[in-house]
């Protein structure tokens, strides 16, 4: 019997169910600007996975690295999600907002 498309299926899963929560814990503390990390961290990642021979190894790598880029559009879905009220917003995120538009509004005066 063959297990390693079991094995990868897995390893797929948990590192999906993993992205989750650090698009929603990403979104709310540093918001959607972070998109650069995760695109240098999936190309990393890909690119890495080339060069492993085992295939759960390489194949981990790659399903690691493709749910980086995925996560990209995922940042800025949930900054969707965050203006519809769907998710909380980070209260001092928003104090920083209204702080910097305090600012600017003195300097338009």
């Amino acid at each position: 019997m063959n297990w390693t498309g079991v094995i990868i299926g897995v390893i797929s899963f948990v590192t999906i169910g993993v992205f989750h929560p650090i698009v929603i814990k990403g979104e709310y503390y540093f918001s959607a600007k972070i998109w650069p990390i995760f695109l240098i961290a999936g190309i990393v990642f890909c690119g890495i996975s080339v060069f492993v021979e085992n295939i759960i190894g390489a194949a981990t790598l790659a399903v690691v690295g493709f749910s980086c880029l995925w996560s990209i559009g995922e940042l800025k879905e949930q900054e969707e999600r965050v203006k519809k009220g769907w998710f909380p917003a980070n209260p001092k995120k928003e104090i920083k907002k209204e702080h910097t538009e305090k600012e600017e509004n003195r300097k338009e005066s």
